[in-house]
């Protein structure tokens, strides 16, 4: 029997949100034909310990846990590690960013808004006072910024500075070519991407999901779990 998918999502209140993350689950699953799983780790259940729970031990590799976030921080290091330690036989992967694929989904959204590309861009993250979470982020915003005419700053929904209305207004402030777009580094709708539309941008793009780079990102940690 092959290994299980576990999809583990930071969770959300928002319908739309929820809907998305589910979406993307079955896009996995009817691309890789395995088992998938979901779970979360804040908000929503079944909580990533309670699906760990769930999984009967086998001799080989269990499951994976593939973390559906676009950046490594406290849910990777400490929620899904704890949930995991013991089981030898379930094993954890990193979290879906920084990937160059997640940034070219970034430059096509930008581009279905007709943002020009010397624009000054925010890439907009969720936010997190964790510092791996915020250096995966800077890195995220350094791929950009090699396929990118214009400046890239980096806003946060919540959790950290600069939010990303402060973004905005700082890049207006330094008149950077006049014309500001906020690059939503989300995964799915919700309130975070309600918030990237008060930030006073030119243009605000839509979230990162779906698209097929996800599910071969997703595959890929899947993956690379297994002939670890």
């Amino acid at each position: 029997m092959s290994a299980i998918l576990i999809g583990c999502a930071h969770g959300t209140r928002a319908d739309e949100g929820q809907q998305t993350v589910r979406d993307l689950l079955d896009a996995v699953r009817d691309s890789m034909g395995v088992e998938v799983r979901e779970a979360y780790v804040d908000v929503q259940d079944p909580k990533i310990d309670l699906v760990i729970e769930g999984v009967e031990p086998g001799d080989g590799v269990s499951a994976v846990v593939v973390p559906i976030l676009l950046a490594g921080g406290y849910h990777v290091y400490v929620d899904i590690a704890e949930a995991v330690e013991g089981r030898t036989d379930i094993r954890s992967v990193g979290a879906l960013g920084p990937d160059p694929r997640l940034l070219e989904i970034v430059r096509e959204r930008l581009d279905d808004q007709g943002v020009p590309h010397d624009a000054t861009v925010v890439l907009a993250a969720a936010g997190s006072s964790d510092p791996r979470s915020q250096a995966d982020t800077e890195r995220a915003a350094e791929m950009l910024r090699e396929h990118w005419d214009g400046p890239v700053r980096i806003g946060f929904a919540a959790g950290t500075k600069p939010s990303v209305a402060d973004a905005v207004a700082s890049a207006r402030e330094n008149g950077e070519d006049g014309v500001v777009a906020v690059a939503s580094y989300l995964l799915a709708p919700g309130l975070f991407q309600r918030r990237l539309h008060e930030a006073g941008a030119d243009f605000v793009t839509e979230p990162l999901a779906p698209h097929h780079f996800l599910l071969e990102i997703i595959a890929d940690r899947f993956h690379d779990a297994l002939s670890a």
